[in-house]
């Protein structure tokens, strides 16, 4: 099942870079050609990564629970290594990223007329920067492909942008740009601080992790984790820290508000699930009211602003900000409810977001408006786009059953929330799911139903195989994790296990901090002893 042996990851994260560097050898005259063969390498890079999936039960793992690890010296003066591996999440979000990335660079062909080569060179080479994120077990590898990513998603916006696409690319740098470096201090500041103790000075995110466990670092946990929220708030984005996000999605050209939403806001979620949470658990449940807090404002805060929008697109924009929301709510529940729904949660957006902004590209091509009110009746002239349409609005808002990926993932969110001590925040992110509910009936009203009296309408042309072949493996997927969630649950259980035992070996815990959540043993217990995690959690203890 496994073609590649220990090199898989490898593989699959430099196959684009490689893709890249054959688009530069074409001439700049031969764009068609460019397009499919752009096309060939991410839809191989998709199909090259999918024995993470097929060969996931069978493949070996390392003490730290990853699997598919290489593990290299690189810079033996620094104590950096060249270390890859997987887990659970993070093959989720690797599978996710290597299909968007395809569907990405399909939807491009007759959206992108203007410097053509250099275009699918910046898309191949922003799908080898997220990937690698993902893979990365060493921080300072880690920070390599997370400052990698930034650069051709910054030239993406700022060239084949809209009206304003200096103004929004130059925001997202310089938003981005100010996470990445608190972010580099605090890992410093973890490099530093384990070698002083141990004589070892290492990048190892698998040693540091026990950091954990380790007793009286608090003061220094709380610069650490305050470090980390910035630069991962600002790439969620979580509130106040998502003003750049707007206008980043509706500048940027389809394809890359596509991959903006559905993989680079998840490097923002995934940095929490996998450093902050598991490595500074005593500072974490300091910080989590406020955390809380800020999860719910920017779950109502992000719903009641896109209820206002006129513009399509921000529209959509503003409610992954709610979306996104719902996802930090779930990890920051600090239970296996919360994180396993944050998680799958994080694939939901990434599915149905993206699916949205795939819709509106195809709209806008034809009509060349965002602009709510200049549409009316498009289901009778467009009966096909208006299916694919209405099947991911339900998911947005958390329909069951049909889809009911969207459901899956908010009721389990919900319900770890509710596993909180005060209930209130769970009754709170609820309210963002009617809002979420009235916002896009509303949008789906204005656009697909009424009189197709607009003679711009009247010529709309129905969705090609191509446009179908973009929306439709989304739509089976967001069936499938709605009917038949099981497999990702199965995933998911034992990284997931992980960190909350990680988070309940604390040793601070601060006065009127500690009362807001059970003692830590009995929530363990509560929620892995009846569920899919018990199994496990008996085997780590």
């Amino acid at each position: 099942m496994n073609p590649f042996g220990n090199q898989l990851l490898n593989v699959i994260t430099y196959l684009p870079l490689v893709g890249a560097l054959g688009v530069m050898m074409f001439p700049k005259e031969r764009s068609v050609l460019i397009s499919r063969f752009a096309t060939a390498v991410a839809g191989l890079g998709f199909l090259v990564s999918l024995p993470l999936w097929f060969a996931w039960e069978s493949a070996p793992k390392d003490a730290f629970g990853f699997r598919f690890v290489q593990e290299t010296g690189w810079i033996d003066s620094i104590g950096a290594k060249y270390i890859v591996g997987v887990d659970g999440i993070s093959m989720l979000l690797v599978l996710l990223t290597t299909l968007l990335g395809f569907i990405a660079i399909l939807s491009s062909w007759t959206a992108i007329r203007e410097r053509v080569k250099e275009y699918y060179v910046f898309m191949l080479l922003l799908q080898t920067g997220m990937l690698g994120v993902f893979v990365s077990l060493d921080f300072f590898l880690f920070y390599v492909f997370w400052e990698v990513m930034l650069v051709p998603m910054y030239f993406l916006i700022g060239i084949w942008g809209g009206p304003r696409k200096l103004y929004a690319a130059i925001k997202f740098f310089l938003y981005t740009l100010l996470g990445s470096v608190l972010m580099l201090l605090g890992i410093l500041a973890l490099y530093f601080y384990h070698g002083s103790l141990t004589g070892t000075h290492t990048f190892d995110v698998r040693v540091l992790q026990a950091m954990g466990s380790w007793a009286d670092w608090f003061d220094l946990q709380y610069w650490v984790w305050l470090a980390f929220f910035v630069g991962f708030a600002i790439k969620v984005p979580m509130f106040p820290f998502h003003t750049w996000l707007p206008d980043a999605h509706v500048e940027a050209p389809t394809a890359g508000s596509v991959i903006l939403a559905g993989v680079l806001l998840k490097m923002g979620t995934y940095g929490f699930v996998r450093f902050s949470l598991p490595i500074m658990p005593d500072a974490t449940r300091y910080f989590l009211p406020w955390a809380l807090g800020l999860c719910i404002v920017g779950i109502i805060y992000g719903a009641m602003v896109a209820m206002v929008q006129k513009d399509w697109k921000k529209l959509v924009a503003y409610s992954s900000v709610s979306h996104l929301g719902f996802c930090m709510l779930g990890v920051f529940a600090l239970n296996y409810q919360g994180i396993t729904g944050g998680v799958l949660q994080m694939l939901n957006h990434g599915l149905s977001t993206g699916a949205l902004f795939l819709i509106v590209g195809l709209v806008y091509e034809r009509r060349h408006t965002r602009m709510i009110s200049d549409y009316g009746g498009v289901s009778k002239a467009m009966p096909v786009f208006a299916v694919f349409f209405m099947i991911m609005t339900l998911s947005s808002i958390g329909m069951p059953g049909i889809p009911g990926n969207g459901f899956v993932g908010e009721f389990t969110v919900l319900l770890g929330a509710f596993l909180l001590s005060q209930k209130v925040w769970a009754v709170l992110a609820a309210t963002g799911i009617v809002l979420g509910a009235a916002y896009m009936l509303w949008l789906y009203q204005r656009t697909m139903f009424g009189k197709l009296d607009n003679p711009e309408n009247q010529k709309l042309v129905d969705l090609d195989f191509r446009e179908v072949m973009t929306l439709l493996p989304l739509t089976v997927l967001a069936f499938w994790i709605g009917l038949y969630p099981a497999p990702f649950f199965r995933i998911l259980d034992e990284p997931v296990v992980r960190i909350v035992e990680q988070v309940e070996k604390t040793h601070v815990y601060p006065q009127g901090v500690a009362g807001l959540f059970p003692e830590p043993s009995a929530e363990l217990a509560r929620v892995t002893g009846d569920g899919v995690g018990a199994e496990r959690a008996a085997e780590a203890r």
